[in-house]
């Protein structure tokens, strides 16, 4: 008997391990808030070298129909909510979301004419109760 709870004991530490905190996208997207995005980035002012040596390169680039050039940092990070640490809950899993996100509009000169942030928090939720 007391092998076997040691072995329960040890699926459960495993299962902690294996289900934590996710992060993709740029690194560089992690910290920033709107107030630290803004000390960064002039209108009129700051250029793609500005943002390249800022935050990297972009996650991706995209043009406008007149040929301007749009920059999309983008971070999200998942974590596991609580209830997915209940042992034989088959009814109701889920995620907390957060995503950042920055897009930047450059005009034909490289400099920055236009900018957004934004910051959302999402849920995923899976099982029968769901």
């Amino acid at each position: 008997m007391n092998t076997r709870l040691r072995c329960i004991g040890v699926s459960l530490a495993v299962a902690l391990l294996a289900t934590g905190c996710v992060s993709t996208g740029n690194v560089a997207m992690k910290e920033q808030t709107q107030q630290s995005i803004d000390t960064h980035i002039v209108k009129g002012k700051t250029t793609k070298q500005d943002i390249t040596n800022a935050f990297g390169s972009a996650d991706s680039v995209s043009f406008t129909d007149s040929g301007n050039e749009v920059w999309t940092y983008r971070h999200s990070k998942s974590k596991p909510m609580a209830r997915n640490f209940i042992p034989y809950n088959f009814f109701s899993q889920g995620q907390n979301i957060q995503t950042k996100e920055l897009v930047i509009l450059f005009d034909g000169k490289g400099v920055v004419s236009n900018y957004t942030f934004r910051e959302t928090a999402n849920q995923t939720k899976a099982g029968i109760a769901e």
